[in-house]
Formats: C-alpha cells, sequence, structure tokens
C-alpha cells in the first residue's frame, strides 16, 4: 500500500507541475545529447581506437595511453602552458571584475550607470575571431602600436605576435578586455541585495565611502566570489581553445600550445584518436578533484560551497 500511494503522489505532482518541467526539457534534452550521450566515448581512452575496425571491435589496451601522457615531454610542456595561462587569468582577469563591480555599484546617477553597464558588456558578444582580428591589426609589425613606437618614440618595433614570451599576456589582456564587463553580472546583482539600512547606519557611525566599501559590500560579496573562484578552479585545465588556436603560429607554438589545442592536433590532424581521448579525460579528472579540494578548503574557512 504505501508504495502505491508513493507513485499516485508522484504521479500526482508530476501532473500538477507539467507546465514547469515542460520549462526545464530544454535544459534536460540540452545536457543529456551534448554532455552525458557523449561519455560513452571515454571509452576510447582505454583502447587502440582503429576507424577500420570501428568503437567496439577496437582492441583494449588498458591505461597505456594514460603513461604516454607522462612520458611525452610535449604533454608536459602543454599541460604546464595550461597551468600557466589559467592561473594567471584568475590572479589578473578574475579580480577585474570584482573592482569593476565595485566601481559600477558607487555610481549614483542610474542613466550614467547603465550607460557605462552596457559599454563594458559589449566586448563579451564579439567572437574570439573578431577580438583577435582586432589584436592582430594593432600589434603586427606594421601595425598601430608599432608604427607609434617607430615614429614617436623612435624604438625598434616590438614582434608582439611572434615573440613566445609576450604571447600569455597578450592572451591575459585580451581575457580582461573581452570578459571582465561580463564578469560583474553576478558581482552586481549580489550588491544589489545589500540592505540601504546598513549604508545609512554606517553613514551615521561616520564611516566614509571607502570604509563602507570595505565593511559592508566587500563582505557581502564573498561567498559569491568563493563559489565563482571554485567553479573557475574546476576549469582550470580548459584555457580556452578558440582563443589560443587563433592566437598560435610556427613562433609562439611551444609557450602557446595549450591541452585543448594539443587534443585537437593530435586527435584531429595526426588521428591519434585514443591519445587525445585520454589527455581530455586526463583533464576533466583533474578540475573534478580541483573542485572538490577547493570546496572543501571553502567550507573549512566557514563559507557555504557548491554542495
Amino acid at each position: 500500500m504505501p508504495t502505491n500511494r508513493k507513485k499516485k503522489s508522484l504521479k500526482k505532482r508530476l501532473w500538477r507541475d507539467r507546465y514547469l518541467l515542460l520549462l526545464i526539457l530544454p535544459g534536460v534534452l540540452y545536457f543529456l545529447i551534448y554532455r552525458y550521450i557523449p561519455m560513452a566515448g571515454m571509452l576510447l581512452a582505454f583502447k587502440d581506437y582503429s576507424p577500420f575496425r570501428g568503437f567496439t571491435e577496437s582492441p583494449w589496451v588498458g591505461l597505456k595511453y594514460f603513461k604516454l601522457i607522462f612520458e611525452d615531454t610535449e604533454v608536459i610542456q602543454v599541460i604546464w602552458n595550461t597551468l600557466q595561462i589559467s592561473f594567471l587569468q584568475i590572479i589578473f582577469a578574475f579580480p577585474i571584475s570584482i573592482v569593476l563591480a565595485l566601481m559600477l555599484n558607487e555610481i549614483r546617477h542610474q542613466i550614467y550607470k547603465k550607460l557605462l553597464q552596457s559599454i563594458v558588456y559589449l566586448p563579451h558578444f564579439l567572437s574570439w575571431v573578431v577580438v583577435v582580428g582586432i589584436t592582430v591589426i594593432f600589434l603586427r609589425s606594421e601595425g598601430l602600436v608599432n608604427s607609434f613606437l617607430v615614429n614617436f618614440l623612435n624604438i625598434n618595433p616590438i614582434p608582439f605576435l611572434t615573440d613566445p614570451a609576450m604571447f600569455k599576456p597578450i592572451v591575459i589582456f585580451q581575457v580582461i578586455w573581452k570578459e571582465s564587463g561580463w564578469g560583474t553580472i553576478l558581482f552586481l546583482a549580489a550588491l544589489s541585495g545589500i540592505s540601504p539600512q546598513l549604508y545609512e547606519a554606517a553613514v551615521i557611525d561616520g564611516a566614509s565611502r571607502l570604509r563602507q566599501m570595505w565593511h559592508i559590500t566587500l563582505p557581502a560579496l564573498k561567498s559569491t566570489i568563493v563559489i565563482l573562484l571554485i567553479l573557475r578552479l574546476g576549469n582550470v585545465m580548459d584555457s580556452g581553445f578558440e582563443q589560443i588556436f587563433l592566437m598560435l603560429n610556427p613562433f609562439n607554438m611551444e609557450s602557446g600550445n595549450v591541452l585543448d589545442t594539443y587534443v585537437y592536433f593530435k586527435g584531429i590532424q595526426q588521428a591519434n584518436f585514443s591519445f587525445a581521448t585520454a589527455v581530455g579525460l586526463f583533464k576533466g579528472v583533474i578540475g573534478l578533484i580541483l573542485v572538490v579540494l577547493a570546496n572543501r578548503l571553502a567550507k573549512r574557512f566557514g563559507e557555504e560551497g557548491l554542495y
């Protein structure tokens, strides 16, 4: 009897919430089709896959390709490049969104504030093809920057696009310019939930605008910052394929080749599907471990975390 009652109550709830379930159906289908079903392809990492033998007939090789990850010096360099770019983004690009949100929050004129928000959001809607194209126009040997250096400062042209040492700073600057404005949305949403009475009480106590920001605004943002930082750590092995791929050339390949582009070169161009799948799976496992560790660390410091 209890089982039948549970089934009936479940059917009633499903029928009652049918319109809400229809609303979430597209999202469920997206994750099912593009996230979960493709996970069956991870079996290629444990097989010596051949297109002629097919998915099921290719022989099992166990952890062969995972061992090759640590034996290949190129993979070690690629992992190092990926970690460098990801942590540089966390150190420099992530705080810019917080600072920008604090600055926008201090603007009291609503029309001016909305205008500035729209301006800083705009770069996010440009594709990486456009962003890299603008970068090339400015930084090529005969571009605007080098023309200024030669004509006005009498400095020899700087090989921005071919110097391996310049690759990572340019990539970080692109990320800051393109995504910092868009990254302020969640922080501004968190700031909108702060009670105005707190600021009024601070003014009565004689707190300056800087003190209000330090003792009221930043503590209100702390939980949002922690959650976004945990999520960012989960993607630390994912530097972004499109941007890096468009910026690569034979001169900066050693400094700029990351896991995403390496998987493309190995898996697509060289048809080494099993090894590329092993590298991709390794990247996902590392990201999962970092998320779990960061979440536990956040809870230890008194924050809620993701779960």
